[in-house]
């Protein structure tokens, strides 16, 4: 079985961060490893508090894992501070797992700030360079390239400004764009690659896009090639959002076992 690593933070309510990603790299066959990086007190409505780990019980995680497992992909979701950004760069660096999904992950629904103002530099100088595919939604996108996206040229040119930071490949998701689909679209070495799937009308959406990049991260895993992994990764989040879960009193989880 395919080992799969999440480094994230942890989400209370059991819909995104590290609880999200393993179900979902369970749900795709992989086996899911875990390093926590912030804890935070949230659900589906809100999330109200945050507390990141220190620095040295980050990185003793990620050499316990790298040291005992073969882990053939990697993702990131929340890194809140650069210290925290700089920890994880140095042993993704150290130990060069084959593929890395970097989720930009910078403010909740809610608009609780997840990834500080000052660690925006270091996610864009450092980690993102080391990335196969960075995952940004609209409002990421538009953080990273210093531009507004409105439709789908917008995601274009932003995408490849996103790349001259030096990734791989550059994935934006067009969820939040206006129209019947929902299309992501892929810049990777100047080639475009569109990923599209009928907009689904619910509010249960908490989660997607920490359950996409840890779907993508585990189809890289599995040997998949880029387009590939993201083509399969995207059926399986639609249907996770076709069957999402009306739980909770804001926006419910998707459902990460529908298949099941």
């Amino acid at each position: 079985m395919k080992q799969i690593l999440t480094i994230a933070g942890s989400d209370s309510g059991g819909g995104a961060g590290i609880q999200a990603d393993i179900k979902a790299i369970s749900a795709n066959g992989g086996f899911a490893m875990s390093v926590i990086t912030s804890v935070t007190a949230q659900n589906t409505v809100a999330v109200t508090d945050a507390f990141d780990l220190p620095i040295p019980l980050i990185e003793a995680q990620l050499d316990a894992v790298f040291t005992d497992f073969d882990v053939t992909s990697v993702k990131t979701g929340m890194l809140s501070s650069s210290a925290i950004v700089a920890a994880v760069v140095g042993k993704l660096k150290e130990y060069a797992p084959p593929t890395l999904v970097v989720d930009p992950v910078m403010i909740s629904k809610s608009k609780f700030p997840l990834l500080r103002e000052e660690a925006i530099d270091s996610l864009k100088t450092a980690l993102i360079p080391l990335a196969t595919v960075i995952t940004p939604n609209v409002y990421e996108a538009e953080l990273l390239a210093a531009q507004d996206i409105r439709d789908m040229d917008d995601a274009k040119r932003a995408a490849k400004t996103i790349a001259e930071l030096g990734c791989y490949a550059v994935l934006v998701k067009g969820g939040h764009l206006i129209g019947d689909n929902a299309t992501d679209v892929l810049y990777c070495d100047g080639e475009w690659n569109f990923f599209d799937a009928e907009r689904v009308e619910t509010e249960n959406t908490h989660g997607t896009g920490c359950t996409y990049s840890a779907a993508i991260a585990t189809e890289l895993g599995h040997g998949k090639d880029l387009v590939a992994a993201i083509r399969a990764a995207k059926i399986y989040i639609t249907g996770a959002i076709q069957h999402a879960l009306d739980i909770g009193n804001g926006h419910g989880p998707t459902n990460h076992f529908f298949r099941t």
